[in-house]
């Protein structure tokens, strides 16, 4: 008698059941995770850089207590030559992999990574190089499927840089363009990607900074993040309003931005 398999991705009402996020202590990404464990998730696997922190301890804590199974795995964005061995990894703790979410970042002091080259382009490195390297590796896999997501972490800054932080908005337009191309790429395979771009959004990264207009919690850019990924947008903004700020904010005559992009 052969063995029935659950059906995949596609067939379960656009829901994942397995699920790799690279920079598995995002809190962004971990919301996703918690609002997506109330319907067919039951597997994640965080891929992170010290295994052992406290940190990836509370992320492993706080999806047990949502009901998933965590595995943990080991990703330096740095080392691109680790990527496909991580998703390997990932595969074979869960099975095939329904939802890659590319979570991992620094946001980066701008005011002393200016003056210091070699830690800019590590900069780089981790938000773009990193990324592009890891949702690769994590692509071949979903296309070897023939299902699955990616949602890939970008920002409203890579919109229109502001010139207080341009170094990480740089980051996020160059992931954000890969994330849109590779969406196109993939079209017809069974593979679907999508660009989540939230505002200002209040973690850890962005602790003690002035909040910006539409600022959200993670809770609510996960609502929208999932909506987004159960519609198949591929571009999802969070809060949606930011779509038509930064619509007209993305044509504003030079001399006026660079005014109000220094705050």
């Amino acid at each position: 008698m052969l063995e029935t398999k659950e059906p995949a991705l596609e067939d379960a009402h656009a829901e994942p059941r397995t699920a790799l996020i690279f920079g598995g202590t995002s809190e962004i990404a971990l919301a996703i995770a918690n609002k997506l464990s109330v319907g067919r998730l039951r597997q994640v696997v965080v891929a992170v850089r010290d295994p052992n922190s406290a940190r990836v301890a509370e992320a492993r804590a706080e999806l047990e207590g949502a009901g998933l199974t965590v595995h943990v795995v080991e990703f330096d964005a740095v080392r691109h030559d680790q990527h496909e061995a991580v998703v390997a990894k990932a595969v074979e703790a869960v099975g095939d992999l329904d939802l890659v979410m590319v979570a991992h970042g620094q946001l980066g002091d701008q005011g002393s990574l200016v003056n210091d080259p070699v830690g800019a382009a590590a900069l780089v490195d981790v938000n773009f190089a990193g990324a592009v390297s890891a949702s690769l590796a994590a692509a071949a896999q979903l296309r070897s499927q023939g299902h699955g997501r990616m949602l890939m972490i970008s920002s409203v800054a890579a919109v229109r840089p502001r010139a207080s932080n341009y170094l990480y908005g740089s980051t996020k337009a160059g992931l954000d363009a890969f994330g849109r191309g590779l969406s196109d790429d993939l079209e017809g395979t069974g593979v679907r990607v999508s660009v989540l771009r939230p505002g200002f959004v209040r973690t850890r990264m962005t602790e003690g900074m002035e909040e910006q207009p539409f600022s959200a919690d993670p809770d609510e850019v996960a609502e929208a993040a999932v909506v987004g990924l159960l519609r198949g947008r591929r571009v999802i903004w969070a809060p949606a309003p930011l779509q038509g700020v930064f619509g007209v904010l993305s044509v504003m005559p030079g001399p006026i931005w660079r005014k109000i992009s220094k705050r």
